[in-house]
């Protein structure tokens, strides 16, 4: 691997991480407003969404489209294989989040909330696995329609 490749996968890997932290900070935001904006009021949902770091889900969720994503379109024989390390490796290793995921979960089992913890996990495991099927589908399909035949 070329220095330039080294050089782009640290670089992308910080930025993955700056993505991750925004993201996870936006959507964590916008479920407080939403409970401030219901307080008083009985919501369907609203303690379930108090209770799941919706956060997490949702950079994990878009990791596993996008790397999906990205895994099928590297299926074209004339992939450039650096793309895979910079955005694959670096961009989306920095994004994506499966410790905290672990930690958040483990959180939620020691403050007693057993439901709330297998319900982040089943939604972790079951949604990141249907994102990288979608994502790995439409990356051949555009690979193919590029004019590329997958391996």
């Amino acid at each position: 691997m070329s220095p330039w490749v080294w050089a782009g996968l640290a670089v992308a890997g910080g930025l993955g991480a700056l993505a991750r932290f925004t993201v996870d900070a936006r959507v964590s935001a916008a479920v407080a407003r939403r409970r401030g904006a219901l307080t008083g009021r009985t919501r369907r949902g609203t303690r379930w969404a108090a209770a799941i770091p919706l956060g997490t889900i949702a950079v994990n969720l878009t990791a596993c489209l996008l790397l999906g994503l990205l895994a099928g379109l590297a299926a074209a024989p004339s992939w450039p294989s650096w793309i895979d390390a910079v955005v694959g490796t670096g961009f989306l290793g920095g994004y994506s989040t499966f410790s905290t995921a672990c930690l958040e979960a483990a959180r939620l089992l020691l403050d007693g909330r057993g439901g709330a913890a297998l319900m982040h996990a089943l939604a972790m495991t079951a949604g990141t696995l249907l994102a990288a099927v979608v994502g790995m589908a439409v990356g051949m399909e555009v690979g193919m329609a590029l004019g590329s035949t997958p391996a």
